[in-house]
């Protein structure tokens, strides 16, 4: 984490020094010999970072990196007052009166000696570390420093040797693992188990080639644990020994001297002929098999690999050489958690059953634990040692947090699982560090989360892609490391909502001081000597309750607070003046102060679910605002500055009724928000010109558009506007009432990158531009009221996975015909009053899973077809007919066998009647 500290700087560093020589007079030579220093120290940090990380006992090292990590921190910082006080000086430069000038020169001149001070001392500071790092021999790591020679025990080892008693719920993967080692393909195949650290993949895999070496199904087998640092022709070496022993021959002297060619070569002369098993443990490079496959021959004999890895890109990667099974671990369930922990706390008394008195703190001890093996039976062999004393039990589960980092018996827990984060390429550390930001068990929005990133600096820009893009590469790179969880994905494969683990969540905050980064209280939202970068304000935190910083920190977050009082608000704006990020998301505020223009390098501000009404005027100074975020808040109007915001990319407004949208009036230009991605939703109604609609057009990066109270003589220039947008994925427009003609027919060239498009409005006709959306994946109709729905011409749209029509079709029939609609996931059809009859062919639907018939009064049956949609998942009928009900009741319904197939199913009748079917 000191390197990313030290490569923040850097970035910061080069660009300001290529700037005008004024803005850093008397400072400039300073801080380029800084940057000159911090360049030698990079070069070997990377090296520090992990050794520190490796080596417990290595005080000297960690004590090194920390300061190294502090001085970038005070850089930074110096770099952050340096052009707040520039910032302020051109927000002065009105003053008229005289005095009032040479005070305000005065003032300039002492606040330019004390940066100046300030940087200077930080300059000799980075050199003494330079210096020291070099009298300590902190840069001979390649070389094999003294530190080198230390033994170092890694927790991982054992995890093979696991009894029995600790496997619980692997049962049915066990079997789905033989099977696909005992049958299947003759090719060589890969088999890889994927999932979080301490999920139990070593244990599954050692089990069943234990199983494997009993039957005498492979005629050679091989077991590998491969270090984050292997070498090639040592793993070569161990795994030909291993073939060699498990057939009791003896292992030819003359391999130790090979190269990797001669290996590569040994290996598949030895394989040719036999049907071989090789485990590979551990993988964590993600083009390991590039390294391996070559040594072993593809021979047609059903031969399997085995590969166990905490990131999917690994497991994903033998995919251009091999077949691959990939087999995903997830953790265990309550249920059998519990199971699991009691086994093991109670394996030495005699009935080996969890007393009544401790069934419900083993229940909360197994919660805690989420389901993950390697703490279950860490856990639970501590608890055998407390007997049954419900006072011990209930001990070790209030300071569970703490155990983990001091009890002997816990330590390994948290160990193994910061494998993966010391793995971790340095510019997703401080991403995944800053979700300790959030609350335990916490569920986040990834939209918020990429955002937040973005305005702290630490997503690297692309070429050919924004910021956000890169930013959810970086969140994707995580998950498929196992090391965050998407909690909800929606059906186009994109995560929306993600979280962690509670037991890496207490890694992230084990290393918090990586990224100066502080749990507490609204209530010690102060300013004491000790700094906080990231602060992360909670009414009740049990995390970690220590003391705030203020004149440092770089970015606040609100959860959970039930009171905001004034003087804390004037606190906040008065004392936290190098702010990047403010997310006042959920918090009881109502208003927020002039003093908001003091806060220049603010980034990201949200008030999104507040009671804030109204922006400052000073808002114009915030020239440096990437995100504005105010949905639902009651904020209706944008005040006449938000045009200075040049550098705005998200403005996000809206307030939301019952069916549809509010979005923000706005008054003035929009020519000079020309870094805007993001505009949802701008009322419309309140614009008295086309002027503004066509000056919609010249925002050219715009992603998403939102539009509200459209309307109808606008229709044309809006698409006119919408021509010009060639980077469009997402379009809603709505328009000013009902039954409001949207005239959007005058469209020739619609952006063709379009994937999400909602409708809200009267429609003549479908326009015909839609045909041309290749891209699209989701179409919603909402108040359309089309007499025609061309479903020949959404059918052959070759990406789209929903389509929703709400209110949005005014005749009596829908066929859906065989070979439209290929790839289709949800479809819902509500509100059409005069619709009477659905038919669905054999062949057509085949991919639906979701399917939502609502206020379809008309309607009287299931078409037959259903019963040939073999992936629905779940179908919900609401708001119908008695008689359509009835026809669906199991035993007596004469439409029940339509779909009995289905997993989840419910219908819910106009007299408020509920019906819940399931299987059986």
């Amino acid at each position: 984490m000191a390197e990313v500290a030290v490569s923040l700087v850097l970035e910061r560093l080069i660009p300001l020094l290529n700037q005008e020589v004024k803005l850093l007079r008397g400072v400039h030579r300073e801080v380029e010999d800084i940057k000159v220093e911090l360049e030698f120290i990079s070069s070997f940090l990377r090296d520090a970072d992990a050794k520190a990380a490796k080596e417990d006992d290595n005080n000297g090292l960690r004590t090194w990196v920390k300061h190294t990590r502090e001085a970038a921190f005070r850089i930074e910082d110096a770099i952050d007052e340096y052009i707040l006080h520039v910032g302020k000086r051109h927000h002065q430069h009105r003053f008229k009166a005289f005095l009032r000038k040479i005070d305000c020169r005065v003032k300039s001149m002492r606040k330019r000696h004390e940066i100046a001070s300030e940087i200077q001392d930080i300059k000799t500071s980075v050199r003494e570390i330079r210096e020291r790092s070099e009298r300590y021999s902190f840069n001979t790591f390649a070389s094999g420093g003294a530190a080198e020679n230390k033994t170092w025990h890694d927790p991982r080892m054992g995890l093979h040797f696991v009894e029995n008693d600790a496997l619980v719920g692997i049962d049915s993967l066990k079997t789905e693992l033989v099977s696909k080692l005992m049958h299947g393909e003759s090719h060589r195949t890969v088999i890889s188990l994927v999932g979080m650290g301490g999920v139990g993949k070593t244990t599954l895999a050692k089990k069943v080639l234990d199983e494997q070496i009993d039957t005498g199904h492979f005629d050679c087998h091989a077991w590998i644990t491969v270090s984050q640092s292997y070498k090639v022709e040592e793993l070569l070496k161990t795994m030909i020994r291993r073939f060699y022993e498990s057939r009791k021959e003896s292992y030819p002297s003359e391999v130790n001297a090979m190269d990797g060619n001669e290996l590569i070569s040994k290996s598949r002369e030895y394989l040719r002929d036999k049907r071989y098993f090789v485990v590979f443990d551990d993988i964590w490079k993600e083009d390991f098999w590039g390294d391996v496959e070559y040594a072993l021959f593809g021979n047609d004999r059903s031969s399997r690999i085995m590969l166990t890895t905490r990131s999917r890109n690994a497991a994903d990667f033998c995919k251009r050489s091999s077949l691959v099974d990939v087999l995903e671990l997830r953790p265990l369930p309550l249920e059998l958690a519990q199971e699991l922990l009691c086994r093991i706390a109670f394996q030495f008394d005699e009935d080996k059953q969890c007393p009544l008195e401790l069934k419900e703190l083993s229940f909360d001890i197994a919660k805690r634990c989420e389901g993950l093996p390697l703490a279950i039976v860490a856990i639970g062999g501590l608890l055998s040692s407390k007997g049954r004393d419900v006072g011990e039990w209930q001990g070790l589960h209030d300071s569970l947090q703490s155990q983990l980092e001091s009890n002997i018996h816990l330590t390994r827990i948290k160990k193994i699982l910061s494998f993966s984060y010391h793995d971790l390429p340095y510019h997703l550390k401080s991403c995944f560090l800053y979700l300790g930001m959030f609350p335990e068990d916490y569920v986040v929005n990834c939209a918020r989360l990429v955002r937040l990133w973005i305005a702290e600096g630490f997503v690297k820009q692309r070429d050919g892609a924004t910021l956000e893009d890169a930013a959810r590469e970086y969140l994707t790179e995580l998950i498929r490391r196992n090391l965050v969880q998407a909690e909800w994905v929606d059906f186009d494969g994109v995560v929306r909502d993600c979280r962690v683990h509670d037991l890496m969540h207490e890694v992230i905050l084990s290393k918090s001081d990586e990224l100066s980064l502080i749990q507490t209280s609204a209530k010690n939202l102060q300013c004491p000597n000790q700094t906080a970068r990231h602060l992360s304000i909670r009414d009740e935190s049990n995390n970690l309750s220590r003391s705030s910083g203020c004149s440092k920190t770089h970015s606040i977050i609100f959860f959970e607070v039930n009171e905001f009082p004034k003087s804390l608000l004037s606190s906040l704006f008065a004392n936290f003046i190098l702010l990047k990020e403010l997310d006042f998301e959920g918090v009881p505020l109502n208003y927020l102060p002039e003093e908001l223009g003091n806060l220049l390098h603010l980034k990201y501000l949200s008030v999104r679910d507040t009671k804030v009404k109204m922006l400052p005027k000073s808002l114009a100074k915030l020239r440096n605002l990437g995100t504005l975020d105010l949905k639902r808040s009651l904020v209706r109007e944008l005040p006449v500055e938000i045009n200075k915001l040049s550098n705005l990319q998200h403005l996000l407004a809206y307030s939301e009724d019952y069916d549809t949208r509010q979005g923000v009036k706005i008054r003035g230009t929009l020519r000079s928000l020309n870094s805007l991605e993001k505009l949802y939703y701008v009322d419309m109604n309140a614009q008295n010109n086309f002027g503004f609609i066509r000056e919609l057009g010249s925002l050219k990066h715009l992603r998403k558009l939102g539009i509200t109270n459209l309307k109808s003589e606008a229709g044309n220039a809006l698409c006119n506007a919408i021509e010009h947008m060639s980077y469009l994925e997402s379009l809603h427009v709505i328009s000013v009432k009902e039954n409001e003609l949207l005239q959007l027919q005058s469209m020739s060239s619609p952006p063709l990158l379009l994937n999400c498009l909602r409708l809200q409005g009267r429609l003549e006709k479908l326009p015909d531009w839609i045909s041309e959306l290749k891209c699209l994946v989701r179409i919603r109709l909402f108040w359309s009221q089309l007499s025609d729905i061309p479903l020949k011409m959404l059918g052959g749209l070759p990406k789209l996975l929903e389509l929703a029509l709400y209110k949005g079709y005014n005749g009596e029939q829908l066929h859906f015909e065989d070979g439209y609609f290929p790839v289709l996931k949800e479809l819902t059809l509500e509100g059409m009053d005069r619709f009477n009859r659905l038919i669905i062919d054999e062949k057509a639907l085949c991919l639906v899973e979701m399917l939502w018939i609502e206020s379809c009064p008309r309607l009287e049956e299931l078409p037959s077809g259903i019963c040939h949609m073999k992936c629905l998942k779940y179908l919900e009928i609401s708001d119908m007919s008695k008689e359509f009900a009835r026809r669906m009741l199991p035993d007596v319904g004469q439409d029940h066998w339509k779909v009995q197939h289905i997993p989840n199913k419910s219908s819910e009748t106009t007299g408020g009647a509920c019906l819940l079917i399931q299987d059986g």
